[in-house]
């Protein structure tokens, strides 16, 4: 014989309903049952218990406006104090229906009945009405109809007790036996401490409170305009263009999560939710604790941890930092960084933001991608950037706001072309010229000279195919400015080089060039980079920087402006593209 000493008997003023315990020491009903709260205590006696009536308090609802047909007719009771009864358990939110229909059973105090009696219905279909309620209607043409007093009972499943839903309402004509429900995924979206009660395959009962406490923390910030996001954005972007549709209108951070925990089959769109989330919080301990979340409740299966190899054996894992225009507006760009172990990717940043905004966006979220690698990892920062950005001084760039050190001493630094990248036939001759690099040991360089050229278009030409047969690095005595340059530098790039390197400044290309800063950065080049494995060059041209920066000579070290221009595409994940997606502007929402 089972149990439900969990079923209450609410008393409030002249009125009489019905509740179920959750908690030691909640109960949930409706808010019309103690509508008058404000005036008359409220009285929970609990059925087959014998004790005393508790008092009681309401201490959430669900923002029912007192109309019949107003939404949100739920109240949270927190009783005078804690009940030595077990509290109702939860179905999962799709248990209520099934074919056979599955057998509902209600327990309520209508009017002459003290002790409670049962009612017997099954949900009519499974689509929330106003995103609120399910429609119920009775099993049998005969036995007990819903009527008043059975308001805030529990729809427990007849075969295992568990509760799919609460009574808000019954038909106003005795002719039609129906009813309404709030189902428990309702339920928890207007009292969320509710929601780690209800089964969710994919996420523990602690990852959901752990959950809840962050968006709790979070609440403030959202009333104040702290986030520059909106919720059902934020839905939308993780659940993809093929994703549900939500069934109720997204309103809060909360609405949104309780969207994917019981709606979306999918466990990682929450865990994309929370890391694309994580990305709009400034607080950086919060946004650390969001990513570090998703990590523990979603992360890449445990796998035995390896024989930790040599440093040069083990491969890179990089930072990737892909800076391009937005197609929003000029000036406008997207900047996009995640982090990759060679298995696995994630995102820590994505965002559309003016040009001034760039640089300190991408470092915070540089820092964000530190606490996602592995100890182990062997970190690479590699910027993708527009063509008329590579000469920028990304390795130079100041590490934060409270240290100066330049990212280039902190870790290896590299920049990528944004054009190479996104062509299919380039990135497939770079990675044909990377197996050719494989089996040597040394990269053997090609010089181009400071010296006027670049200015006939058929030079141009005639480089790239000169390069194409099998150049390893290539290294200029010139940045990428000037037309002829340019020129050099885009036929260099044609030719799916790997390997460029040239000083971000220097010789302006006036004659005479014998022993100029571009031919002697040019044989410095050849002297310390050029007999090294392809593979290891972001490491070498890491501590030349070490060294550069550290310097304590007047004159500037030939490598203190030293650009290195690295691409593998077998250890440089593909760009995951989000710019169609303009999470953050709320014009366009």
């Amino acid at each position: 014989m089972r149990s439900a000493a969990w079923h209450a008997r609410i008393a409030c003023g002249p009125t009489t309903g019905t509740g179920f315990l959750v908690t030691e020491r909640h109960v949930l009903t409706c808010a019309h049952v103690v509508a008058r709260s404000q005036a008359d205590p409220i009285q929970v006696t609990f059925a087959h218990d014998g004790a005393e009536p508790v008092g009681a308090r309401v201490v959430a609802h669900g923002g029912w406006d007192g109309r019949t047909t107003g939404t949100g007719d739920m109240a949270v009771l927190e009783l005078d104090h804690q009940v030595l009864l077990k509290p109702a358990q939860f179905a999962g939110v799709t248990d209520a229906f099934g074919h056979p229909p599955r057998r509902l059973v209600a327990y309520g105090f209508p009017k002459a009945y003290d002790d409670g009696t049962f009612a017997e219905y099954r949900a009519t279909y499974d689509q929330l009405i106003a995103g609120d309620w399910i429609q119920v209607e009775a099993w049998a043409a005969h036995g007990q109809p819903l009527v008043r007093g059975f308001s805030g009972a529990a729809l427990t499943l007849a075969d295992t007790g568990k509760v799919v839903g609460m009574v808000t309402e019954a038909a106003r004509d005795p002719g039609v036996r129906n009813g309404r429900m709030l189902p428990v995924q309702v339920l928890a979206r207007y009292w969320p401490p509710l929601a780690e009660l209800v089964p969710t395959p994919g996420f523990t009962r602690e990852e959901k409170t752990r959950l809840r406490e962050l968006l709790t923390d979070m609440s403030g910030w959202m009333e104040r305009g702290g986030l520059e996001c909106h919720p059902e954005r934020l839905y939308r972007t993780s659940v993809g263009r093929n994703g549900p549709d939500p069934t109720h209108r997204i309103r809060s951070l909360w609405d949104a999560v309780c969207c994917l925990l019981f709606e979306v089959p999918d466990p990682s769109a929450l865990v994309r939710f929370t890391e694309r989330l994580a990305d709009f919080v400034a607080d950086v301990s919060v946004r650390a604790a969001l990513r570090s979340w998703s990590r523990q409740s979603y992360g890449p299966p445990d796998r035995p941890a390896p024989v930790r190899p040599s440093e040069t054996d083990r491969p890179w894992s990089p930072i990737l930092v892909e800076i391009s225009p937005s197609g929003s507006g000029e000036g406008q760009f997207m900047v996009e960084v995640s982090v990759y172990d060679g298995q696995y990717r994630r995102m820590v940043g994505s965002r559309t933001l003016p040009a001034e905004r760039v640089r300190g966006y991408a470092l915070e979220r540089i820092d964000d991608a530190y606490r996602l690698l592995d100890q182990d990892a062997r970190e690479l920062i590699a910027f993708v950037l527009p063509r008329r950005w590579l000469n920028t001084g990304v390795a130079q760039w100041p590490r934060s706001d409270d240290d100066a050190s330049p990212l280039g001493a902190i870790a290896p630094v590299v920049v990528l072309d944004l054009e190479r990248r996104r062509s299919g036939v380039l990135q497939r001759h770079l990675v044909r010229n990377w197996r050719r690099l494989d089996t040597r040991t040394a990269a053997r360089m090609q010089r181009v000279g400071c010296e006027p050229a670049g200015q006939d278009p058929q030079e141009e030409v005639k480089l790239t195919l000169e390069l194409r047969g099998d150049a390893d690095m290539v290294g200029f005595g010139v940045p990428p400015r000037g037309a002829g340059a340019a020129r050099l530098f885009r036929a260099t790039l044609n030719a799916a080089v790997p390997v460029l390197v040239w000083p971000r400044s220097g010789c302006h290309g006036r004659n005479p060039h014998e022993g100029c800063r571009g031919a002697v950065f040019l044989d410095h080049l050849a002297e310390h980079l050029a007999d090294l494995p392809p593979k290891e060059l972001p490491a070498h041209v890491h501590l030349l920087r070490e060294k550069a920066y550290a310097s304590p000579e007047t004159e500037p070290h030939w490598a203190h402006d030293l650009a290195l221009l690295w691409e593998d595409p077998r250890c440089l994940p593909d760009p995951v593209g989000y710019r169609h997606t303009p999470v953050a502007d709320p014009s366009r929402l």
